[in-house]
């Protein structure tokens, strides 16, 4: 793009935010306001707050439109993520009024569609543009007021009461103050806490959060704390229902300084902002004079990085890293209180995160496997990382509509968490239990025993909201207990219909596979036929976890030839051990060094890294192909925590390993 052509606008959204933005567009030096979208475009008065723009009738018109290059969304916070998603997918650059979406996974998976499309995104905090925040910088890495110490900021105005009808009120639009306001105090105590320490912003190590929580449901007022390495401690604030003195305290060893409304700067349409440093009994006045108005920075800066073909905003705007890290906070926040918004619930969230219905897809090789009458994908998706319904929806979607059908839960992951949000997923997306491989595993230590089974079963199958699973491990093995007993309990489960494919153990010896066969073969009882232990490229040395069996040396592998028992693989990547994250002189993750540092796994990397590099793609990607290259059948766990994460491991299904560079890679 020409660095003299004008970054055309369109707007989602005709809102108060909405005109207040279309001011800094028309009063920038990048930008024409070209349309904006409503649903009602007759409403009377709509064009006023936005002269020589066009309206458009509907948000789905404007993405079509060849005449807008960039779109800022300005509609109320539900709909953030998903037009944002829309947009990128029509080829628009995105600029989203604040917050950029609900939460951090959210926010992730908006920039994985932008990092995807090549186009720009980036997150509506105008305060961090202004040169009043970088004069409040300035002053804190001079060190005028000595070491920083502590930080309060606060954001908090009074709604005078109860107003139902009101968004800030609406669980259901995600109302309430952490989420509309609240990224203001957090987001400028993160950028001085990294200005400390040189660097764009910085997150804390602990988040401490408490609310009033009003009849709706949403944060009426609330407060946290936030505590960095550095030793730097954040209090902030934000309300709807208390006015507060929204000033900024930045406190040091040697002095302080304070900006009434950091984040309104000089003013919607420029000003005077004034900066307050105490030392001592001295204090100073500085003044930061602006002509422009407050949103034309914004413009601006997202104009000049179009232009550059830049994706992200620089800082002291926000990064894609600084954007998701602020929502982190507010997550944390949010947890703390126990705020979650009726939007983000199973009974509201049944689309995907742009919008549409959730459709199988088939881009994920499906194989046969033993004693399993369906068609099951190559790679099975665990999921117990995610925290909510819906974090977990974003990654269990993308799957399923990538043609995964294969899932791993268990009865332990999460105290049960896990398998309710499988059960809302699946449930709320309608989707066929016939075209669902459902692993359920129960008996974990110490409750391993075989009455346990169906009892756990009863609990797991009404939390999975189905009557049976296709596959069922132990999830460990009791050794003080004859097998025979074990195998008794899981075959019961097979006549009862609650098993309907095959069982065995996870984390289970050869030895105790081979007799619980022999006495199924005996007893006249169904023999396990499955097993889910450890199996990787890196050889895993010591336990993860109590109890953990792999199955990668070379008898392992002689043994699953001969049996052809399907393995359904965890850590099946090294858990980072074919990452940046190892290396011979990196020490800091004790269970990477634990587990996989030896000589011989260093080899194997060392293989992986070469043929990656030939091949064009990561030492990590080649692990992956490893594992599904046997000649015998090992399906792998894959447990991504976000959509990019997924994708990246699933491009590794287009590596077809042959059985020399299989052979080559073990050495």
């Amino acid at each position: 793009m020409s660095s003299e052509q004008p970054i055309r606008w369109g707007i989602i959204g005709p809102g108060t935010i909405a005109r207040t933005f279309a001011d800094g567009i028309v009063h920038s030096r990048t930008g024409k306001l070209v349309a904006i979208a409503s649903r009602n475009p007759q409403k009377p008065g709509l064009g006023d707050g936005f002269p020589g723009a066009r309206i458009v009738k509907g948000y789905d018109a404007l993405l079509t439109d060849a005449q807008i290059d960039a779109v800022y969304i300005a509609t109320p916070h539900t709909g953030h993520a998903e037009w944002a998603i829309k947009a990128i997918r029509a080829g628009k650059h995105v600029l989203v009024e604040k917050p950029i979406a609900l939460s951090a996974f959210d926010a992730e998976a908006i920039y994985h569609e932008a990092r995807k499309a090549g186009v720009f995104a980036g997150e509506g905090f105008m305060y961090r543009l202004h040169p009043q925040t970088e004069k409040i910088v300035e002053l804190v890495k001079s060190g005028v007021i000595g070491t920083v110490r502590i930080i309060r900021s606060s954001f908090g105005f009074n709604m005078g009461g109860f107003k139902p009808e009101h968004r800030l009120f609406a669980n259901d639009t995600a109302g309430g103050g952490i989420l509309d306001v609240g990224g203001y105090p957090v987001s400028m105590a993160r950028l001085i806490a990294g200005a400390v320490e040189g660097k764009p912003f910085c997150e804390p190590e602990k988040v401490y959060g408490v609310a009033h929580l009003g009849q709706s449901g949403v944060d009426e007022w609330a407060s946290a704390v936030l505590q960095f390495k550095n030793g730097i401690i954040a209090e902030v604030s934000c309300s709807i229902m208390a006015q507060q003195d929204n000033t900024l305290r930045v406190i040091g060893s040697e002095g302080r300084i304070e900006v009434k409304d950091f984040w309104f700067a000089s003013g919607h349409k420029g000003g005077v902002g004034t900066i307050e440093l105490f030392r001592g009994a001295e204090q100073e006045t500085i003044e930061v004079k602006e002509d422009r108005w407050l949103y034309s920075f914004e413009v601006d800066a997202a104009g000049d990085a179009i232009r550059a073909g830049e994706k992200e905003f620089a800082s002291p705007g926000m990064s894609w890293a600084d954007s998701t890290g602020n929502l982190r906070v507010l997550d944390r926040w949010r947890a703390a209180v126990g705020l979650e918004y009726g939007v983000e619930k199973a009974s509201s969230r049944t689309t995907n995160i742009a919008g549409a219905a959730v459709r199988p897809g088939s881009s994920i090789p499906q194989r046969q496997i033993p004693g399993i009458s369906k068609p099951a994908s190559v790679v099975t998706l665990g999921f117990e990382f995610f925290p909510n319904f819906a974090a977990a929806s974003l990654t269990l979607d993308a799957f399923y509509e990538a043609g995964g059908n294969v899932f791993d839960t268990a009865y332990v992951y999460g105290s049960g968490k896990t398998e309710s949000i499988f059960g809302e997923w699946h449930t709320s997306r309608n989707v066929s239990r016939e075209e669902i491989v459902l692993i359920g595993k129960g008996a974990h230590s110490p409750l391993c025993y075989p009455d346990m089974i169906g009892k756990q079963l009863d609990q797991s199958l009404d939390r999975l909201k189905t009557d049976y699973v296709d596959i069922y491990f132990m999830h460990r093995d009791n050794t003080a207990i004859p097998v025979g007993e074990f195998v008794d309990a899981m075959d019961a489960e097979v006549n009862r219909g609650r098993i309907r494919g095959i069982f065995g153990g996870s984390n289970w010896t050869r030895e105790r596979m081979d007799e619980a066969m022999a006495y199924a073969a005996k007893s006249g009882k169904k023999a396990p036929a499955a097993l889910s232990n450890n199996f990787s490229l890196a050889e895993m040395l010591d336990p993860i976890w109590a109890g953990c069996v792999a199955a990668s040396d070379d008898e392992w592998k002689k043994w699953l030839n001969e049996k052809q028992i399907p393995n359904f693989a965890w850590s099946s990547q090294g858990r980072g051990f074919f990452t940046d994250r190892a290396g011979r002189d990196k020490h800091d993750d004790e269970e990477i060094v634990r587990c996989w540092y030896s000589d011989r796994n260093f080899a194997r990397r060392d293989r992986a890294n070469e043929l990656a590099k030939k091949l064009g793609r990561n030492p990590i990607h080649i692990a992956l192909a490893y594992v599904i290259a046997q000649p015998f059948p090992v399906i792998p766990l894959i447990g991504p925590r976000t959509i990019a994460e997924l994708e990246d491991s699933l491009s590794a299904l287009g590596i077809e390993l042959t059985r020399e560079q299989v052979k080559w890679l073990e050495g």
